[in-house]
């Protein structure tokens, strides 16, 4: 082996994206730990291998350093290797007889970073925050909000107080995070809310959402901010992953109820201090977001499951009930109109002009307590009368 590169994390995501662009894989460490995995790269490809989840195990296990320099020795030259630089100091040691030479990773560039250079290196991407809108902005953020979440008027009215008192604390530093803990039984709208704010915010991404339904085990905490340091696996964790997929500032998180007593006690932390920190100690700043927690349980085991701690945390507790036959056949109508839509523009326009008065009459919305069973109907019905048409 010649080189191990070292990365600052602030740089690490316009480090990497640079490098997917010029053809590279990235790959960690922990996902090679055998020949049989190693043998099984693509020759033909470049990989960028961050060895930092290595470090601490390495460190606190002597005995295992042998064998991860045989693994090392197995490396093809289609290879190079990349480490966190707050672990150059042990990496030199511990690796010294692996790599030839330590660099920073623009170590060989024979010139300096011109201003522009530098300044695209420590460019982060930008985040949409409800905090951050205009008043005009702002305004047009509740029309598309009230537009997308059928029902629920009481919610949108109290959801505008508390976002324009949000914003002004915000501002004055009091209020890092408007968090929202939506109660009700499934297919209600809960989800809904979530995904009317994203929309309603602009986001060309994916929703940031974790479904707490898989964080029950006594280890979840390691699978949503990653191991700690010295085990191997779980680098980075859902958490972080899912935020670094969205441009806005929001977080889903479904089923809250069901995660693990060591998860609650994490969120305590960052609804009062406005930051997500990872297992590896890195600072995710979330203040001006906002989070929405989804619970099917009762107020009366709201209670009993969530800390009294943990409950004053929340900005926002509110059940979310039934909607009624008006606004059930209001979703009806906007859902055959988004679907009519749709099919004319990625499949055809030849639709007979009677579809959706076909459609809408055919659902009885009485029989409909879901909106997901709901919304299903709808689809079912749509096709049925597609295949007629033809």
């Amino acid at each position: 082996m010649s080189t191990l590169y070292f990365y600052i994390k602030e740089q690490f995501f316009n480090f990497k994206s640079t490098q997917i662009a010029a053809g590279f894989e990235f790959l960690s460490m922990s996902q090679l730990l055998s020949p049989q995995k190693i043998d099984s790269l693509d020759t033909h490809q470049q990989y960028c291998i961050d060895i930092s989840s290595t470090i601490g195990f390495v460190k606190a296990n002597d005995s295992q350093l042998l064998n991860f320099e045989q693994l090392f020795n197995s490396f093809g030259e289609n290879i190079s290797f990349i480490c966190d630089k707050s672990y150059e100091r042990d990496a030199k040691y511990i690796f010294r007889y692996v790599f030839n030479n330590f660099l920073d990773v623009d170590a060989e560039r024979d010139e300096p970073q011109n201003e522009d250079e530098e300044s695209s290196v420590n460019k982060t991407a930008t985040i949409k925050k409800i905090t951050d809108l205009t008043a005009s902005e702002l305004d047009a953020f509740f029309e598309n909000f009230n537009a997308r979440l059928y029902g629920h008027e009481r919610f949108k009215e109290e959801f505008k107080e508390i976002v324009e008192s949000f914003r002004v604390f915000n501002k004055l530093g009091e209020h890092k995070i408007l968090s929202l803990f939506l109660m009700g039984d499934s297919g209600v709208g809960k989800t809904e809310v979530a995904r009317s704010i994203h929309k309603a915010l602009g986001s060309k991404s994916k929703l940031a959402k974790v479904n707490f339904g898989n964080y029950s085990s006594h280890d979840a905490l390691n699978s949503l901010i990653g191991s700690p340091l010295g085990y191997i696996g779980s680098d980075g964790g859902e958490l972080v992953k899912r935020m670094n997929e969205s441009d806005v500032g929001l977080i889903l998180i479904d089923e809250f109820e069901k995660a693990d007593s060591a998860v609650f006690n994490y969120f305590l932390d960052v609804l009062e201090n406005g930051k997500i920190v990872n297992s590896q100690a890195e600072e995710y700043d979330v203040n001006g977001y906002i989070i929405v927690f989804t619970s099917n349980i009762s107020k009366e085991d709201f209670k009993k499951k969530i800390s009294p701690e943990l409950r004053s945390r929340f900005d926002y507790k509110g059940m979310f009930n039934l909607l009624t036959e008006e606004d059930k056949l209001k979703f009806v109508h906007f859902r055959v109109n988004q679907i009519v839509d749709k099919y004319k523009e990625f499949v055809s326009t030849d639709l007979p002009e009677r579809i959706h008065g076909e459609v809408v009459g055919a659902i009885d919305v009485t029989q409909f307590k879901n909106m997901r069973d709901l919304n299903k109907k709808i689809k079912d019905t749509f096709v049925e009368r597609i295949k007629v048409s033809v």
